[in-house]
């Protein structure tokens, strides 16, 4: 064809302007096609088998005895084709019927599987003609598309309208084991999560292994994540499939099913701020149910390396499910999942809200306690499984205190801060949550008072015994000074608890006041002992040593000097503490004698501190919890006069 002979389309017709009429008229679904029969002839072995038979039964119908017919009838009598099921549908015979007319056209990922099937429909092969539409799509397809990770997605997306003749010719099953070939061998530290508009901008600047420029929409702002995103539910499952039957890095796997949920499941990412494209259309609540329950399925049971984020993630799962009401399996697959990676999660993710009219609580509380416990039984698993090497190497003592149960500690006494605060929450499910956690989960009890608390002061109504049972969470001996002076204040705990803190206040004091004079005395010995060396060196008459001799001296003589002023110091708050120590006994005299007008004393036993031992029902240990400094000084008035007595001995 000259370069004067172009094709024209009009409405739902196609002429090629040859400036010749047309002596063919093919239909390909509602586009009708008036072409010539030689070009076609000469390419496709379809079209001349047709176009032949066509024309041996207009010769036969000629030779029939037939009435007189108008010119306009004649030249109606033409060859007329018609396919319904063509690969492609108008546009992939479009593309072929250029080809055949010699029109140069540019191959694609996204046009070359079209092709490929246009091709073999109309059996377009090497035999038949030279150089002909299926080798020249073969060879793309195995330089160009099977070469590239991002051709290969693209190319499998226009897998989609072609089936099944892309699978009878194998297109889709070497696209998918391009990308797993492709995918397997890229750096897995070039993995972006597709949570944070941070990391998905600042992975899309890099080149990613596979993808060229040429095969990347927008340069380097295109993710083969993204693309594969594009794909449709079932060829997404079956690429999913593969990866997982070739053994795929997990992590692999967990960004392609998270990206395509992040698109098609709104909401799933609370972080995202970025509204829909108007190009993408929102599914029904069936559709995003089916892609829910599919990327839960197809998640990696392995905890993730980048754990906070696909925490957060999958807690955006676990909310949508709740409101899709997704199948159980699929929340118990995401709760045990999240279990695994606990730690990692932040209060804000564990606020999940209750969907469910026969939950009375706001935030579903059943389903956080059910993470904990997934999280509690792998603890124990793993603990059990290192306990032989940790007897061996400790010496029989496993460290059962790790980083990640002290964080879910913490994190678990948050929620319970921020749950006690829903009138609806029965003590009971508050004391059963409360104590699921592990001794060792708290080195200090303060997050725990404060959450008990929150509830006492949101449920004014309870029955004392109730109180006494929530107060009974509560380890005196694991409170900071901090927050035994605050519970010996608060009014709203029972007397009986107020009188344990009180107690285990002045153990802590007396303690710390120990400590101090153990510390003071050391520091006196260290000042005598440097002050008598400093008399033998004058009194022996030994000749002045010179260079570091000489700096030795001055180093003892200045650590001396700051010894002496610890000294002052440690005097001071030795002071402040026994004045501490008067107020809180003056303040247990007072404590008992209330006890007494409400209980009958014990008549024989060990003197005050046997009494109440008894009726407290505990035993008491010299412990000492730590205390920050702050919690040595004190506001009190009596303790502010005692401090402004020392104050000029301390400048002394």
């Amino acid at each position: 064809m000259s370069s004067s002979e172009k094709p024209s389309s009009k409405g739902q017709a196609w002429f090629c302007t040859t400036g010749l009429p047309s002596d063919i008229v093919v239909e390909v679904d509602d586009m009708t096609f008036h072409l010539h029969k030689f070009p076609l002839m000469s390419k496709s072995r379809k079209l001349h088998d047709l176009i032949t038979q066509q024309e041996a039964e207009a010769i036969t119908h000629s030779t029939l005895p037939r009435e007189e017919e108008d010119e306009d009838e004649i030249v109606e009598e033409q060859c007329h084709v018609a396919f319904t099921e063509f690969p492609g549908g108008s546009e992939a015979f479009e593309m072929a019927a250029k080809f055949c007319y010699g029109v140069k056209m540019e191959l694609s990922p996204s046009n070359v599987a079209s092709l490929r099937c246009a091709g073999e429909f109309l059996d377009m092969t090497e035999d038949y003609s030279e150089d002909n539409l299926i080798s020249k799509t073969e060879k793309y397809i195995s330089q160009h598309v099977l070469k590239s990770l991002g051709n290969s997605i693209k190319t499998l997306k226009s897998c989609e309208r072609l089936f099944p003749m892309s699978d009878d010719l194998g297109i889709t099953e070497r696209c998918i084991d391009s990308v797993i070939s492709r995918a397997s061998s890229a750096d897995p530290a070039l993995f972006g999560w597709p949570v944070s508009e941070a990391i998905a901008s600042a992975s899309k600047q890099i080149l990613w292994n596979g993808i060229d420029d040429a095969g990347r929409r927008n340069g380097a702002g295109e993710s083969w994540f993204e693309d594969l995103a594009l794909l449709r539910l079932p060829l997404f499952k079956r690429l999913i499939l593969a990866m997982r039957d070739a053994e795929l890095n997990p992590e692999i796997i967990e960004t392609c099913v998270m990206y395509y949920a992040k698109k098609y499941i709104p909401g799933v990412s609370r972080s995202s701020r970025k509204p829909l494209s108007s190009s993408s259309s929102v599914l029904s609540e069936t559709e995003q149910k089916e892609i829910l329950e599919t990327v839960v399925s197809n998640l990696p049971h392995e905890k993730n390396l980048n754990s906070s984020t696909a925490t957060r993630f999958l807690f955006g799962l676990l909310r949508t499910a709740n409101i899709l009401n997704a199948s159980e399996a699929c929340r118990n697959s995401l709760e045990k999942k999240i279990g695994l990676q606990l730690e990692e999660a932040t209060l804000d993710d564990l606020l999940v809200p209750s969907y469910s009219y026969l939950n009375e609580t706001l935030y579903d509380v059943d389903c956080v306690e059910r993470i904990l416990s997934h999280f509690l039984n792998d603890f124990e698993a793993r603990n059990v499984a290192v306990e032989t090497v940790a007897e061996v190497i400790e010496g029989g003592e496993t460290a059962a205190r790790t980083p990640a149960m002290m964080l879910v500690g913490k994190l678990i006494d948050g929620y319970l801060s921020e749950i006690a605060s829903d009138a609806n929450l029965k003590p009971e499910r508050f004391y059963k949550f409360a104590i699921s956690l592990p001794d060792q989960a708290r080195l200090f009890d303060d997050g725990l008072y404060r959450a008990v608390d929150v509830y006492l002061k949101a449920h004014p109504w309870l029955s004392e015994s109730d109180r006494e049972k929530i107060c009974g969470l509560l380890d005196c001996q694991k409170l900071t000074l901090e927050a035994c002076t605050h519970a010996a204040q608060n009014e709203r705990l029972p007397l009986r608890a107020v009188v344990q803190v009180l107690f285990f206040e002045q153990l802590q004091l007396r303690h710390a006041i120990a400590e101090t004079l153990i510390a003071a005395e050391t520091g006196t010995e260290i000042g005598r002992h440097s002050a008598a060396l400093g008399r033998e060196e004058e009194d022996g008459g030994e000749p002045l040593r010179l260079g570091f001799e000489s700096e030795d001296v001055q180093e003892e003589n200045s650590t001396w000097r700051v010894t002496v002023r610890e000294n002052q110091v440690l005097r001071f708050d030795m002071d402040s503490m026994r004045t501490r120590v008067h107020q809180l006994e003056r303040e247990c005299s007072s404590m008992k004698r209330v006890i007494e007008k409400i209980e009958k004393p014990a008549t024989h036993g060990g003197g005050w501190r046997a009494s109440l031992g008894k009726k407290l029902g505990c035993k008491f240990k010299t412990q000492v919890c730590d205390s920050h400094q702050s919690a040595v000084v004190d506001t009190r008035k009596g303790r502010q006069r005692n401090s402004q007595q020392q104050q000029p001995s301390h400048h002394e």
